[in-house]
């Protein structure tokens, strides 16, 4: 397999933002071939399936600017430096929903699109929800909504719900 593994040969951050960082490298390729490859480094991130006592799954509905639309989502964030990924997904599914878990569970970590990204996401299951306050970002305007299982599926189905993170971590959760 290491007929396949290209050979960094010079790496420019040619981007350094508050999110993410881009760069520019030249690699050679497992033939001798030199080629260039751009991507994104990312800090990572989580996405909770969070489940009321009710059996009511809580998905935020937020503005996303790269697209210009609405979507449905689960919560999810991005890690802070140095915080783990369990924190991250209690402290973010808090933050934006205002629901506290005494249960959390990860259930996968996927990379988002491994072609330009380093993205890692984590994916949980949170349940015995107790509700206390949201308190979102002072630049992040979402709704909170609740809805059956049915309603989920129905939703994926007919496209209302076309997040991948959020669609295969509703899968993963068995929704």
């Amino acid at each position: 397999m290491s007929n396949l593994i290209e050979k960094s040969l010079v790496s420019k951050e040619v981007f350094k933002g508050n999110l993410l960082n881009v760069f520019s490298d030249q690699v050679e390729l497992p033939n001798g071939k030199k080629a260039s490859r751009e991507y994104i480094k990312h800090p990572g991130a989580v996405a909770v399936v969070p489940i009321t006592q009710e059996g009511k799954i809580v998905l935020v509905r937020q503005y996303r600017y790269p697209i210009g639309k609405l979507l449905l989502e689960v919560p999810a964030g991005k890690l802070d430096k140095g915080e783990q990924p369990d924190e991250c997904a209690l402290r973010e599914l808090e933050e934006e929903t205002g629901y506290v878990a005494k249960n959390i569970k990860k259930i996968a970590s996927i990379y988002t699109t491994p072609g330009f990204t380093d993205e890692i996401i984590h994916l949980y299951r949170a349940e015995n929800l107790i509700l206390s306050k949201p308190s979102p970002d002072e630049d992040e305007f979402l709704d909170v909504e609740l809805y059956t299982k049915e309603e989920i599926k129905e939703m994926i189905a007919d496209g209302r719900i076309n997040d991948a993170k959020s669609m295969l971590a509703l899968l993963l959760a068995g929704i």
